[in-house]
């Protein structure tokens, strides 16, 4: 076995592949599938990583591995099988894929130097950029200007070469230590040898001598107000030893969570929990969801059956939406399992990200708690994942590999016989057809574990407000149960479905909207800053005090964003202590859990925030959730708007009257009468259900087919149009299936972004069992125009962003 297969780090197409190296001598033993090399490929070095040994290839020059990065595999066997799994089932290049599952510092930094090869004279620019060194570091060369001619020139003489530096972001972090390095006797006599003008050397020597323990240097030195150069002087005399030990970053004080112990069951809970019980013993993997009411008590589920699997020697990965990755979905979990869980979730910075992924890998941990890329933990004896609130959209990822959290779940639970566990109060409709089918095993928790009734829902019809004289974002009634709540002193919880301050701005006068140069889409107004800014490309500019199309002064903000509901409700009730939660105030680290805290301990009567406030909050003092605008999801160009917009009324209020004190909920919409709102506000998920499923069936649209969305963007327009036309051409030239609908090709929703055109075309199938390799096949005609042109085309064969 003197030969590696390796999957190098260039993501391109025509290199999607394994490339065989010679494994040199002093790698033989140590190399295994799954590690990281550094190996050459053109005329650079590059990472890879490696697949599988062989004894024999079918090349007779073969390169040499130049380094190995890792001691053990990064990648399991199971893991390097489910990466090639993820990039066939998602039309993505492998090496993507296996990025995909490991965090951000085990990806390597590429760097790029010039090397001067001979004393012969260069030209005066390349001489002035060298100025006597012998490497110069490639940026310096781009941001000297120099035509690029000049450089190829040299490098064909012979005089310069290229060198590509791969580095390895690991980093792990150090703890210096302080111990003595002599018996006590020894530091006894020191002691007294010490001149008494070395204060401080005495002191720390005394120390020691009462307590020989190691001790953390930035601790010692603190504690008695003196500087390292008084330690090194000891370390000199060889009385005292530094020693570096490696220490993780734990985002959490373990110590600060309180232990608790599993509750009884009611017994709708333990019929639920029996089959998966059931699974876990026999080694059996079956998908099981669990439709049960806010507050049925579906994490309780999840702990025992956590607590089965590790009772058993085997571990878990618990997935969460990252919007519900608060802080007392956190102290759940380790109240419960202490320091044997690890949280994976994007508010960590990368080292504290990798120190959790290192504690898994080291099977140091049982459990991880994690956003969707947690999926990938790379765990080797897995008893069980669970997904919780599956139906949430962040489970998909909109980016290449475009993978769905749940098949990932499902396909790693057959590959380690262990049960999969979807929950949630609003599955999504895909889910709920299948477990109807009998695909999943379904159980109903229909009542909360305190028995208490759900919050009553009263739905305000604005347009009658309108027509009353009430011209506010506030109607009457919520004004009134506000006011209500806070005298009462209680708490509320209002929901908007938007961030800014205000949608767009439009002149009066002649009507024009302020729209991004780079993309077509109006600009949203943050007052905080006065700036008009577009949320797809972060273009900003300074509100305008004149229309720049016809020069009138009435310009005007329409739209509600959180920052003018803010404003609002200060000024309709003054007593009222507000917390604003969005994208704009929980940016810094940190700032999730510093509002969350603020509102737990009540420094606030009204939490007021976009969607992030909608789930996974548990507050016990919380009687009164107001939505403001329930339909503003209606109208979007996405065939799952309906099912959107019930899942979050009815996440949200399930907000309302968690514990004693009873709950109320106030939906302000201008549709009252539409399905989805009305039925959320009667909880009859069953009801919602049927009524969308007969519209999917009648628009052809998921569950009933699959969709696969391809979308191609390009700086000309010309381009785009007739790259699609090609592309639905060899379509249907591909289709095999009677049914199969193309739609397209068509402008996308938005579009032009980043100064970009974007058209797509949509295939609506049955059955195509050959539509994923006809695409690859139909798409590969395109790589030149891709490598030299910049044409983009992603395909999703799974689509949730229509827009």
């Amino acid at each position: 076995m003197t030969i590696a297969n390796v999957i190098v780090d260039v993501p391109a197409s025509s290199i999607n592949q394994t490339f065989d190296y010679r494994i040199p001598e002093r790698f033989q033993d140590v190399l295994e599938p799954g590690m990281r090399v550094i190996v050459p490929f053109g005329p650079r070095r590059v990472m890879g990583y490696v697949m599988g040994k062989a004894s024999t290839s079918d090349y007779d020059k073969l390169k040499e591995i130049a380094d190995v990065l890792d001691l053990v595999p990064v990648l399991t066997d199971e893991l390097i099988d489910l990466g090639k799994w993820l990039a066939e089932k998602t039309l993505s290049l492998y090496i993507i894929a296996f990025q995909a599952m490991l965090p951000q510092v085990l990806k390597a930094n590429y760097k790029k130097e010039l090397e001067r090869l001979s004393e012969a004279p260069l030209p005066d620019q390349l001489e002035t950029l060298f100025a006597g060194r012998d490497f110069v570091p490639y940026e310096e060369l781009e941001s000297a200007g120099i035509h690029y001619h000049q450089v190829q020139k040299a490098i064909q003489d012979g005089d310069v070469s290229v060198h590509y530096l791969v580095k390895s972001k690991v980093t792990k972090r150090h703890v210096t230590y302080i111990k003595p390095s002599r018996d006590i006797h020894l530091l006894e006599e020191a002691y007294q040898d010490l001149s008494n003008r070395a204060k401080k050397q005495k002191e720390l020597l005394a120390h020691f001598i009462e307590q020989p323990e190691e001790i953390a240097l930035n601790t010692l030195l603190k504690h008695f107000g003196t500087t390292r150069s008084t330690v090194n002087a000891l370390v000199e005399k060889q009385l005292l030893e530094i020693v570096k030990k490696e220490q993780y970053r734990n985002p959490y004080n373990d110590a600060a969570f309180e232990q608790t112990t599993a509750l009884e069951l009611t017994e709708q809970q333990e019929q639920s929990i029996e089959p998966i019980r059931q699974d876990i013993r026999m080694d059996h993997h079956d998908v099981f969801l669990i439709h049960g009411v806010t507050g049925s008590g579906k994490t309780e589920i999840y702990l025992q059956a956590i607590q089965d699997v590790i009772a058993k020697g085997q571990e878990a990965i618990v997935l969460v939406p990252e919007i519900s990755l608060t802080p007392q979905m956190v102290r759940r979990f380790k109240g419960r399992f202490g320091s044997s869980v690890a949280v994976m979730h994007s508010a960590l910075s990368n080292g504290e990200k990798y120190d959790e992924w290192r504690r898994i890998h080291q099977k140091e941990v049982q459990v991880v708690v994690g956003a969707r890329s947690a999926v990938f933990a790379p765990f080797e004896n897995l008893g069980i994942i669970i997904i919780d609130e599956e139906h949430e959209n962040s489970y998909k990822q909109e980016d290449q590999p475009r993978y769905h959290a749940r098949d990932v779940a499902i396909q790693r639970g057959k590959t380690h016989h262990c049960p999969v566990v979807l929950g949630s109060a609003t599955p999504a409709l895909e889910s709920y057809a299948r477990a109807q089918k009998g695909v999943y095993q379904l159980a109903s928790l229909t009542k909360r574990t305190n028995d208490k009734a759900m919050p009553h829902v009263d739905i305000v019809d604005m347009r009658s407000e309108l027509h009353a004289g009430n011209r506010s974002m506030f109607s009457r009634d919520l004004k009134n149960k506000l006011e209500q709540c806070i005298n009462r002193g209680e708490q509320a919880v209002l929901l908007l479905n938007r961030r800014g301050y205000s949608t767009f701005v439009m002149c009066r006068e002649c009507g024009h909207v302020n729209e991004c140069p780079h993309c077509d889409i109006a600009l949203t107004f943050h007052k905080n800053s006065n700036q008009l800014k577009c949320h797809y490309c972060s273009y900003e500019e300074l509100v305008p005090t004149r229309c720049p199309s016809c020069n009138s002064d009435l310009i005007r903000f329409f739209g509600t964003g959180t920052q003018r509901i803010e404003e609002a409700l200060t000024q309709l009730i003054p007593q009222a202590r507000v917390l604003r939660m969005d994208v704009d105030t929980t940016r810094r680290k940190g700032a999730h859990e510093k509002l969350l805290n603020q509102f737990a301990n009540k420094e606030a009567d009204i939490l007021l925030g976009t969607q992030m406030i909608a789930k996974g909050l548990d507050f016990e003092n919380v009687t009164l959730v107001g939505v403001l605008t329930a339909d503003s999801m209606l109208h979007l160009p996405d065939f799952r708007s309906a099912e959107k917009t019930f899942q979050l009324l009815t996440q949200v209020s399930g907000r309302a009257g968690r514990h004693d004190l009873p709950g109320e909920v106030i939906v302000q919409t201008y549709t009252p009468e539409h399905y989805s709102i009305e039925l959320a506000s009667q909880y009859d998920y069953l009801q919602f259900y049927q009524n969308e499923m007969q519209m999917r069936k009648k628009f052809q649209y998921p569950p009933y087919v699959f969709l696969a969305l391809i979308t191609v963007s390009h700086q000309n327009h010309a381009t785009v149009v007739q790259t699609t036309q090609k592309i639905v051409k060899g379509l249907w030239s591909h289709v095999q299936e009677e049914g199969t609908v193309i739609l397209g090709p068509t402008p996308s929703p938005i579009t032009r972004v980043k100064d970009r055109y974007r058209y797509q075309c949509m295939v609506k199938y049955k059955q195509e069992p050959n539509l994923r390799a006809s695409i690859h096949q139909i798409i590969r005609q395109f790589d030149d125009q891709v490598r030299k042109d910049d044409l983009q085309i992603t395909v999703d064969m799974q689509p949730y962003q229509l827009i």
